[in-house]
């Protein structure tokens, strides 16, 4: 009944956390902008492979994340504050550019139908940008980075079963990622332009505050250690 327990409440922090960072609808709206007018076929094949890679990019990070820092020296606070900084960027960035459905027709005038090297541009673009930052951003990392080191613990079983949650949070998103992707044509069709637009500048401004929240929790703790006697 513990281990259970256990798991189920890492797994909810973990999908809590990782939720808004993530945020696959949100995302599904800037990944539309970014492949514009395409196949049904191409959708999907591209949110399939997006989606794995997310599974295993995360979880490369939850288990070698912690180490990677030790070994180059970067504390978690520096990893807050300037995964903040860019969080914030590109919160910024997506408030202020242009209609995505705008987008979506000027690369169809200006390439017309899909070709097979538009088709192997998707495909190299697969890790970069659509899997990181688009899916998983510098928020999602330090929040990996975070639920990682809160996990740890001196019980070896407990610490195992607090990371299997996590990872099962990841597993759960992702699969959200691939549904919202492979079918964001359509999201688009039902939900007006207006609308998904306005969505769209709200989760921009939510990620522009989220960006600044974790810049300040990472600056926070760099100025205590500076200013303490």
């Amino acid at each position: 009944m513990r281990t259970a327990l256990l798991l189920w409440n890492s797994f909810l922090i973990a999908f809590s956390v990782l939720l808004p960072l993530i945020n696959p609808l949100g995302s599904a709206l800037v990944f539309l902008g970014l492949v514009g007018d395409a196949p049904a076929a191409v959708y999907r094949s591209l949110a399939r492979k997006i989606a794995i890679n997310n599974i295993i990019f995360l979880a490369i990070i939850e288990m070698l994340g912690a180490a990677i820092l030790r070994f180059f020296g970067i504390s978690l606070p520096i990893v807050q504050f300037s995964g903040g900084m860019v969080i914030a960027a590109m919160g910024w960035s997506a408030m202020n550019q242009r209609d995505a459905q705008a987008s979506s027709r000027n690369k169809q005038e200006e390439c017309g139908v899909l070709n097979a090297d538009q088709t192997r541009l998707f495909e190299e673009r697969i890790f970069y940008p659509f899997t990181f930052p688009v899916t998983s951003g510098p928020g999602t990392l330090v929040a990996l980075l975070t639920l990682t080191a809160h996990s740890s613990n001196e019980d070896l079983t407990m610490s195992i079963l607090a990371r299997v949650g996590v990872f099962i949070a990841v597993a759960v998103l992702s699969v959200l990622v691939y549904f919202c992707y492979a079918y964001a044509p359509r999201i688009t069709r039902v939900i007006p332009p207006s609308t998904a637009q306005g969505i769209l500048r709200v989760i921009a401004f939510i990620l522009l505050c989220i960006g600044v929240q974790i810049a300040w929790n990472g600056l926070s703790v760099l100025i205590a250690a500076i200013i303490k006697p």
